[in-house]
């Protein structure tokens, strides 16, 4: 089972993450979000991720210049493109760092599900994660929203995921049951307010998913 905790912006979340057995830990780089961090900031935090955890770097229909500072200052294992980016934009951000590529399809039903597959042969993996309300979309992840689990029993794809969307302690274990998840994510379930993060929520989270498995 892998286990991602997403938005974090401490040293002490980051060591909170690793310690509980996260295998994924998520650096958020899309600026309205109040849980991004600037690339230069980011440089620092990853200084406290063990060679271990695997470190991915949330971007939003981001531009050259954006990736090539996350690059340098982070070197990601994974680029998490959530915003519109289409197979060409996954192949290009592919070829020109050689990091794999994870792509959020926003689901509110089994007709988004099937968008993902036309990302097979092209991204890595990708996380399946709540579409936000209209009121919302600024904010195209990390609303503490759930989406309807059995919409990913339309998903005919080849290409690994991880689910996300409204995730926490209490429902994790019934998420795996449910969709037969390999992988998952949190980044609100794991908070006491939008970008603070509980190192006692990470730690129940990740014990929480590890024993559903």
């Amino acid at each position: 089972m892998d286990v991602k905790i997403c938005g974090l912006k401490t040293p002490e979340a980051i060591e909170a993450a690793a310690a509980s057995g996260a295998s994924h830990i998520g650096l958020n780089f899309f600026p309205p979000s109040p849980r991004a961090v600037t690339p230069e900031a980011a440089k620092e935090l990853v200084r406290h991720v063990p060679e271990r955890v695997k470190i991915v770097a949330l971007v939003v229909d981001a531009d050259d210049a954006l990736l090539d500072a996350i690059w340098t200052n982070v070197h990601p294992d994974i680029f998490q493109l959530h915003g519109k980016e289409t197979p060409d934009r996954v192949r290009e951000i592919k070829q020109r760092y050689g990091a794999q590529v994870m792509k959020a399809i926003r689901v509110a039903d089994a007709e988004d599900v099937r968008a993902a597959e036309a990302y097979d042969g092209i991204a890595d993996f990708i996380l399946f994660d709540a579409k936000p309300p209209k009121d919302k979309d600024k904010l195209p992840g990390g609303n503490g929203l759930i989406f309807d689990w059995t919409a990913l029993k339309g998903y005919r794809g080849r290409t690994p995921w991880m689910l996300a969307g409204g995730l926490d302690a209490e429902n994790v274990a019934e998420a795996i049951r449910m969709t037969g998840a390999k992988a998952v994510d949190t980044a609100s379930g794991a908070e006491d307010a939008q970008g603070v993060k509980n190192p006692d929520k990470i730690r129940a989270f990740v014990s929480a998913a590890l024993q559903a498995h």
